[in-house]
């Protein structure tokens, strides 16, 4: 297995706030990593980093193999990276089958209909709302959705910014089934997530942010073990 994501000391500036001071972490071919820690630590604005939303002022960002650290956000999808942003933003006003036709607009070649197909045997509800416009679809579908219309691209590496924010407990537990769905079915996925239960509980390797730095890394059942993460982010 190769790396498909290496971070090397990263340093991203809101003007004059140091959000995120010198992290470096990687992801390898297969894997689901997660980075873990309270809201402001810093776990979106490196996904937003790695995507090219952001910039970093230092050090590098490599994909398979490749340095991407000045590659815009635009074309990064091209090159197999997707991200399902916080929030979901899928296009209320187009259809549940448009939006996923959306997501494979840097695909060359006919497999549009075969893509649609496994989205639909992964996400059935999705197959029942194929007319359906968006903005009428509940929370839970819309997140559905977003994943849905990210996996059209063929991402070599599928980012999840908070996939259960705002969910009931009962699709939380569906969202992380498909993340392990997904995940014994190939796909590599590095997972930010404000429930670090559920993501510790899919992932084979953990980063913990605190305020723009990682601060502890280990497997997820180790993480999971450890006393110091139960009483921060465990409730334990």
């Amino acid at each position: 297995m190769g790396t498909i994501l290496k971070v090397e000391d990263i340093n991203v500036y809101y003007g004059s706030i140091h959000a995120i001071k010198g992290i470096s972490f990687q992801v390898e071919e297969g894997e689901v990593v997660t980075l873990i820690g309270a809201n402001g630590a810093g776990k979106s604005t490196t996904l937003n980093t790695v995507s090219g939303l952001l910039r970093s002022k230092t050090g590098s960002i490599e994909f398979l193999g490749q340095n991407v650290s000045n590659v815009p956000c635009h074309k990064m999808t091209g090159r197999g990276l997707a991200l399902v942003p916080e929030g979901r933003r899928v296009f209320l006003q187009m259809t549940v089958q448009e939006n996923l036709e959306m997501g494979a607009f840097s695909q060359k070649g006919g497999t549009l209909s075969a893509d649609l197909d496994k989205v639909y045997q992964l996400f059935p509800r999705l197959k029942e709302r194929i007319k359906q416009t968006a903005g009428t679809l509940s929370g839970g579908e819309q997140q559905m959705l977003a994943m849905g219309r990210a996996l059209m691209s063929h991402p070599k590496l599928l980012m999840l910014d908070e996939p259960s924010m705002g969910l009931a407990p009962i699709l939380v537990e569906q969202i992380f089934e498909i993340i392990e769905n997904l995940h014994k079915a190939g796909t590599t996925i590095l997972l930010v997530e404000q429930n670090a239960q559920a993501a510790l509980s899919v992932a084979n390797r953990g980063y913990v942010l605190e305020t723009g730095k990682i601060v502890t890394t280990g497997t997820g059942a180790e993480l999971l073990a450890s006393p110091e993460i139960k009483k921060a982010y465990l409730g334990g």
